[in-house]
């Protein structure tokens, strides 16, 4: 437990390292907080990256926040060495921070396409702001993309660039577009709302390359077949690796991101971390799992906040996230690949319905829903309180939710 005078660095200053900070003070801590951030913005939030076209700046909080509550803002800066032993900060400036406890939130960043090309103007990733106004500046009527990549931040572009104006085409090397991290039923949902929205989705094919057009600029995607796909825009969206360089070269204990507990421990005293960068626990579930969700993120910093300042530990919370496209609404909790059977409930043409996935004892491990947040909310209950449902009930959408319980909350 520490008091006020304790000095506490944070570094990252996205979704979860800014929760960190702003839950220090709202239960009272006093003593020093800073919070770093390598790019120049405040922090903002993420998520309409990718949903919303523009790239416009949404402030998680607003400019005044960090002055009253004290919190000590350095943007635009680098931290480029940890002393973990001596809590000490090395960043790009060559200035040091000396604190007591730190905080290391440093998210994850995409990976890159590993072909002749993957570097021609052009070619884009997704994850700051800066990245999403170079992406949506060059979509438009007349304009071709090649999205790179069937999971959910591609198919998210997929379906801004089609409201742009923009002809789209989502190459997946996969059998089917969300491969790891969605069903079967969603998935193919999925992709046949993007077909009749005009976005061609080849699944089952890799990228060989990218060749430039005479303007030196991408021209166009090469694929394995040999078939080319002229096109003005790339973007690659296939998956994101933990930013735990930092934490690797101090000697933190890593592996697939960085190793954490229950409430955000590393394996150095004095230093914890949140979000995408660790592998955490799950409450029930072996082992650790790297979840990429501003939820977990969340759920995280209230962690670390109470093991700080001695608070009883918050009851854990069901990993969740969602995702917009066209006018689609999906949310999604659990985790889809620990499930042995599926049950639909609603109509999967209509727009509307829920695929709740079932351990072998009917316990409820994963809902993804579309259109149905009633769905979502029970799925999420169920999971928390391991409650086991009856599938023939369960898929009569007719039905009160309740009536498919067995045991467990309703």
């Amino acid at each position: 437990m520490i008091d006020d005078s304790v000095r506490v660095a944070v570094v990252g200053a996205g979704h979860g390292g800014t929760t960190v900070a702003a839950l220090l003070r709202q239960h009272g801590f006093g003593g020093p907080v800073t919070l770093v951030g390598a790019e120049p913005h405040p922090p903002y939030h993420r998520p309409p990256l990718s949903k919303s076209a523009g790239g416009a700046l949404e402030p998680l909080r607003p400019e005044a926040f960090y002055a009253e509550q004290r919190i000590g803002l350095t943007l635009g800066a680098t931290v480029r060495a940890l002393d973990a032993r001596e809590s000490v900060l090395l960043l790009d400036d060559g200035s040091r921070l000396v604190s007591d406890v730190v905080v290391l939130a440093l998210g994850a960043r995409p990976r890159r396409l590993q072909v002749p090309g993957a570097d021609l103007p052009g070619v884009h990733t997704l994850r700051t702001v800066d990245d999403a106004r170079a992406l949506t500046g060059e979509l438009g009527p007349g304009r071709s993309l090649v999205v790179v990549g069937g999971g959910y931040i591609g198919l998210e572009i997929a379906s801004t660039a089609r409201r742009l104006g923009a002809e789209v085409t989502v190459v997946e090397v996969a059998e089917r577009v969300l491969g790891r991290s969605a069903g079967a039923e969603l998935a193919d949902r999925l992709t046949a709302r993007h077909r009749a929205q005009g976005t061609r989705i080849l699944t089952g094919t890799a990228v060989a390359g990218l060749t430039p057009a005479p303007d030196g600029r991408v021209g166009a995607v090469v694929l394995d077949s040999g078939r080319s796909l002229p096109c003005d825009v790339v973007l690659v969206g296939i998956g994101a690796q933990p930013c735990d360089e930092l934490a690797r070269s101090a000697g933190l204990e890593c592996d697939g991101g960085v190793l954490v507990d229950e409430r955000g421990r590393t394996s150095a005293p004095g230093v914890w971390a949140v979000g995408d960068m660790t592998r955490r626990p799950l409450a029930g579930r072996s082992g650790r799992f790297r979840l990429e969700s501003i939820p977990s993120a969340g759920e995280q910093a209230k962690q670390v906040v109470a093991d700080l300042l001695g608070l009883p530990a918050p009851a854990p919370e069901v990993p969740w996230f969602w995702s917009d496209q066209f006018d689609l609404k999906l949310k999604i909790a659990g985790l889809v690949g620990l499930g042995e059977t599926t049950v639909v409930r609603g109509d999967l043409d209509g727009g509307r319905f829920a695929v709740f996935h079932l351990d072998g004892a009917g316990r409820v491990v994963a809902v993804e829903t579309v259109n149905s947040p009633g769905e979502f909310m029970a799925g999420k209950k169920w999971m928390a309180a391991g409650s086991v449902v009856r599938p023939d009930a369960l898929a009569d959408a007719s039905a009160p939710l309740r009536e498919s319980i067995v045991e467990g909350a309703t």
